[in-house]
């Protein structure tokens, strides 16, 4: 039991929990939740919300209004798209879909958000809280969709949060800042000309070029940024050839590029294109770049972090709140939204007692059920606290 029990009755406690392990048995791809937001439809249907709707496709948004209909609108959002990888969790509510899981909690995310709306409705809001239940954010195009819908335009802050098991369930991380990083993605073919392995002299060789390109592009963060400024150059992604005795035509690399802050980013951005330029030339091969732009940071301000903080004081006392500790490099869509209103992104302590350390996007990644109790707590109550702070 924790400090929270009081919030959620025992029938609320169960369905929040079922509506979890169901989402969790039937995950579901980007733009492809189709079953999913049919679900959170038919939960959200039971509180009669102003506004009911779907939204970018696979998206599901609800107003719950406030009581006083002038003071400003906040949005809670959560997402609800799974990952492309074979569960491994041996949960009794495993994924039940073949390759597919939610190694990232966003079955955990969604139960919370639909959970905040119970409790928001319970207890309403001074202003309106849209309740927002968006699809395909792990390919970083779910929240640019929502934003073109218009849904969110009377809209005055966001918020938002993420399980994390570094943490242990009743801890909370709002500070303000870099809390996400940038995560753009580049793709660098190489051409030349294939030749039998035997005699390379009559080829130009891409695969020798892609390996020197692979430890050029490693310098970037060591030798062009300032020490200490926090970036990742990566390559995920090798595809070069077809037999051990043949050189091939072309030899392709993937990759992501992250950072905190625009000139690291721009950086980042024009030393990929040079060193793949110059590399290319140095071996005889022609080159094709191109970079995606993904989410750009998340920064935290000041006021709403501060907003959240009241929040989780209290609810949970001071002591739940603790420093994210280390700069986090994963990237995550909710930026958009911060481009367009203020507001915050949290992380929500995800561990069960006596739990380990468990990756997120792992095969054996799960959220401790009482996570979404904290997670619904904390984002309704942010939510009221703004609304009367916004007036």
């Amino acid at each position: 039991m924790t400090d929270l029990d009081h919030l959620f009755s025992p029938a609320l406690r169960e369905r929040l929990l079922e509506l979890r392990r169901d989402i969790h048995r039937h995950p579901e791809l980007a733009f492809r939740e189709e079953r999913t937001a049919d679900r959170l439809v038919a939960e959200l249907t039971v509180l009669k919300p102003a506004q009911l709707d779907r939204v970018a496709g696979t998206g599901v948004i609800a107003r719950i209004e406030g009581e006083d209909p002038d003071a400003p609108t906040v949005v809670v959002r959560g997402d609800i798209d799974a990952l492309p990888i074979q569960e491994d969790t041996g949960l009794p509510f495993a994924s039940e879909n073949a390759g597919v899981m939610h190694a990232c909690g966003h079955d955990v995310h969604a139960a919370w958000t639909v959970g905040a709306a119970h409790l928001l409705a319970e207890r309403p809001a001074h202003g309106d809280v849209l309740i927002l239940l968006q699809p395909a954010e792990e390919t970083a195009r779910g929240a640019p969709a929502v934003l073109k819908s218009g849904v969110l335009e009377s809209a005055a802050a966001i918020f938002g949060a993420h399980v994390d098991r570094r943490f242990p369930v009743g801890q909370v991380v709002a500070q303000a800042g870099p809390v996400a990083a940038a995560a753009d993605g580049f793709t660098i073919e190489l051409v030349g000309r294939g030749a039998h392995g035997a005699r390379p002299h009559e080829g130009v060789d891409p695969i020798v070029g892609a390996g020197a390109l692979i430890g050029a592009l490693q310098t970037i963060v060591s030798r062009r940024l300032r020490p200490g400024t926090p970036a990742v150059v990566t390559i995920g992604k090798l595809q070069a050839g077809t037999a051990a005795n043949v050189i091939p035509d072309t030899a392709r690399l993937e990759g992501t590029i992250r950072s905190l802050d625009r000139e690291s980013r721009d950086l980042l951005y024009d030393e990929l294109l040079r060193i793949a330029e110059g590399t290319a030339a140095t071996y005889g091969l022609e080159v094709r770049n191109s970079v995606s732009l993904g989410p750009p940071p998340i920064v935290n301000a000041e006021q709403p972090v501060d907003w959240a903080r009241q929040a989780v004081t209290a609810l949970l006392g001071a002591d739940a709140l603790v420093p994210l500790g280390q700069v986090n490099m994963g990237g995550e869509d909710f930026a958009f939204y911060l481009e367009q209103m203020t507001g915050c992104f949290l992380r929500i302590g995800a561990r069960e007692d006596g739990g380990e350390f468990i990756a997120a996007h792992s095969s054996r990644f799960f959220a401790a059920d009482a996570s979404i109790f904290v997670g619904a707590a904390v984002l309704a109550e942010t939510a009221r606290i703004a609304t009367r702070a916004l007036r």
